[in-house]
């Protein structure tokens, strides 16, 4: 097994330069690109440069290009790169792509997640490579003697009127001495031939090919292996523990328990963590480790209830209260509804609805709810930590390096740039690995046997331990006069222990009275974004109800959602309206258009639609419905995306298609219930996940077509999945489904 280069930080920093006929430009987002210092008789092996974060061009003309983001299946390493060669004018066919080391300082947080990878680094990265572009044509001019504006570039040539042209490999080292430019022209949309034009995936063949890319093929000399046990319910704690046994097993070498932070410690906002005193297990294989646990015997106890210091974004430090006690999801949703009842926070009010309400000639109310949910990632929870006295080496699968260095650096008592931190390809992440405990504990445990440690969790022990999606429920409402006009709209939402209102957007400023509010439940079970947080269980409940009012105004609901944009648009209500109206009914509109709905060659089938707005982009689907083998089950969707530019269709259309699949089993299926504190799902066989057979036969992806700067695409697709499901049901069952999953009502 391979072996992921350890080099330090230091060296990194010193040796990342390129001599003998190269050029290395930053690709720091913070900064346009910078040509690095030369130092002579440097030697730069192709290990070495797996650790490298600048854009190499050797002389043999193979431009490396380094992407600073976590990969988890999105396929930033092609995206991300294909940015940077497009401003640089590369040939794409002599581009080799690398995962860049962590350096907060060139790259900040490099965090993978909420989809913001391509819209964040949109900018940073074209003024990259276009100032690389720029410093080569300036190298040639010096050294033909002709006018920097009379040289051209394509496809890594650089050209002169004159019959002069050289590959940027030939100037590459006399760019490297260069200023750099302070401003560079980008190019034109319509002039791109990398971005819009889809490459296949830069690690496709690795991955196909078994190459060690991933946390869990992470591999040193000497490293043992850890596992963890943990309460085995929320609410309770380790009081004692017995491993005199699991010490004579053999491969053991130590089994200790250990507090994750300090009495006193203040976590920042995405150090959450589920239990805090653990117990550790550390022996030669992951089968021994497994064998010796169950030797184990523990004894738990009921947690008090505490209070914990969150020093969250800005410095703002707010106190959360975890309580105490042995939740079950019965009793949870019996609170819920009780909650439901009382006074909540008010988040927007447009008009004067409680009159609107009090003088209607119809009320339609209508109550969702949704389970926790589990992110599963493929990718078994691991890391990888070596802590000596003065200095760490981590490594793993992880989201959000940067969020992480700072911790790491408290509990282990040690300075942020005496700790290297490595990213491995994740096996998925959803979220999931933007929540670091797993990263702490092995640098706990690794700190106290004093070796390099692989952390593992098994599948029960993620599934037991949390982070999840929250429980969700939410009331909404709505008000018609006697000629069935809607004048009145009202959402009151809540959960466990996170409310899932965005009271800004659709369709608040399309209608003239409503209102937005939100209550919270506290718990000790530990929650956490989910891909498109809130909004996933937002577009079910939302985009289920809408279709119900559009149902008893007489409307189409395609066209009903349509007039209410065209509202939006031409008289809004309110100032703070998140969405464009005019690019959600672009979606709209596509998707009328692609999906033939309201054709009468269509008119047999159970269709459902649904649109949304979340994580800055448009997603909206067509569901075809049938029933097969006595169930239900989607046979095809259609689905329309505006996400701005789209950097690379082929992937793109890929990440629509997951979405889709994944929205549509976690509709049907997805549910995690506890009783007494304990998670009742453990593992797949009573976790139901969607299996290959029950996917759509078709897919069918379109894009809103501009040039709008890219936005959202990893989870923008995914809430309104759950709507066009719930609504195509109903088409199919004649019956509404209020709660998920919907598997559980099916008759």
């Amino acid at each position: 097994m391979e072996n992921i280069d350890t080099q330090s930080r230091r060296s990194f920093l010193k040796s990342s330069v390129l001599a003998g006929g190269g050029l290395m430009l930053s690709l720091t987002w913070f900064s346009k690109a910078k040509a690095a210092e030369k130092i002579p008789e440097l030697n730069l092996s192709e290990h070495w440069s797996e650790l490298s974060s600048y854009i190499k061009i050797t002389t043999d003309n193979i431009i490396k290009i380094f992407c600073p983001n976590p990969e988890f299946g999105q396929n930033v390493m092609t995206s991300l790169p294909m940015i940077v060669a497009e401003e640089l004018d590369a040939d794409w066919k002599n581009v080799v792509v690398e995962m860049s080391p962590h350096d907060n300082v060139k790259y900040g947080s490099q965090f993978t997640g909420g989809s913001n990878s391509v819209r964040m680094y949109w900018q940073p990265l074209r003024n990259a490579g276009a100032t690389a572009r720029q410093m080569l044509i300036e190298a040639a001019a010096q050294t033909w003697g002709v006018p920097a504006a009379e040289i051209t570039t394509k496809s890594g040539i650089l050209s002169h009127s004159s019959g002069k042209s050289a590959k940027y490999g030939e100037v590459a080292d006399k760019a490297a001495t260069l200023p750099v430019p302070k401003d560079v022209k980008l190019k034109s949309p319509k002039d791109f031939t990398i971005v819009k034009n889809s490459k296949k995936n830069t690690e496709g063949s690795k991955i196909v090919t078994g190459k060690p890319l991933f946390g869990m093929d992470y591999r040193v000399e000497g490293m043992m292996i850890a596992m963890i046990q943990h309460p085995p319910a929320f609410g309770m704690k380790l009081k004692s523990f017995d491993a005199s046994q699991a010490l004579k097993m053999p491969g053991i070498k130590d089994i200790f328990s250990f507090k994750l932070y300090d009495d006193g410690f203040e976590q920042a906002s995405f150090d959450t963590r589920t239990f805090n005193e653990l117990i550790a297990i550390v022996g030669k294989s992951t089968w021994e480790v497994m064998n010796a646990r169950k030797k184990l015997i523990v004894k738990w106890e009921n947690a008090p209830e505490t209070k914990e210091i969150i020093n969250g974004w800005g410095g703002r430090k707010t106190e959360l209260i975890i309580p105490s006690g042995l939740e079950s999801t019965s009793v949870q949703l019996a609170k819920m509804q009780e909650m439901a009842k009382m006074p909540a926070q008010q988040y927007r009010k447009d008009g004067d609805p409680e009159t609107a309400f009090k003088n209607a000639a119809t009320i339609i109310e209508r109550t969702y709810n949704a389970p926790f949910l589990a992110h599963n990632c493929m990718e078994p929870m691991n890391f990888f930590a070596h802590v000596e006295a003065d200095k760490a080496l981590v490594a793993g699968p992880i989201q959000a390096p940067g969020w992480m260095e700072p911790t790491l650096a408290k509990i282990l008592n040690l300075p942020a740039d005496k700790i290297e931190i490595q990213m491995t390809r994740m096996g998925g992440g959803f979220g999931r690995r933007a929540y670091a405990q797993y990263v702490y504990e092995a640098a706990r445990i690794s700190q106290k046997v004093k070796a390099p440690v692989k952390l593992i969790y098994s599948r029960e022990d993620d599934m037991t331990y949390g982070i999840y999606r929250p429980m969700y429920t939410a009331t909404y409402r709505a008000a018609l006069d006697a000629n069935k006009n809607l004048i009145a709209f009202h959402v009151k939402g809540g959960g466990i222990p996170e409310n899932p209102i965005h009271a800004n957007r659709f369709p608040a400023g399309a209608i003239d009275n409503y209102l937005a509010e939100g209550w919270e439940i506290r718990s000790n079970i530990t929650i956490g974004a989910f891909r498109a947080p809130r909004s996933n269980f937002n577009a079910a409940a939302e985009q289920s109800f809408l279709d119900e009012v559009a149902e008893a105004m007489g409307k189409d609901p395609i066209d009903f959602r349509l007039d209410l944009l065209k509202r939006a648009k031409e008289n809004p209500v309110g100032k703070n309206n998140e969405y464009d109206a005019d690019r959600y009914a672009g979606v709209l509109n596509l998707l009328k258009e692609k999906s033939g709905w309201g054709k009468p060659e269509n008119s047999g089938k159970k269709r459902g639609v649904a649109a949304y707005f979340c994580h800055n982009s448009y997603a909206g689907h067509v569901v075809d419905m049938v029933i097969r083998n006595g169930q239900p089950y989607v046979e095809q969707v259609t689905s329309a995306i505006d996400c701005g530019v789209v950097v690379n269709p082929d992937a793109a259309i890929n990440m629509v298609q997951g979405a889709v699949v994944d929205g549509i089993g976690n509709a049907f299926y997805g549910a995690l219930t506890h009783k007494d504190g304990v998670a009742e799902q453990n593992n797949f066989h009573n976790y139901r996940i969607i299996r290959h057979n029950e996917a759509p036969k078709k897919i069918d992806v379109h894009f809103v077509k501009n040039d709008i700067d890219p936005t959202g695409l990893g989870e923008p697709p995914f809430p309104p999945v759950f709507g066009a499901v719930a609504n195509a049901l109903y088409k199919m069952e004649g019956r509404r489904y209020y709660n998920q999953p919907f598997n559980s009502g099916f008759s």
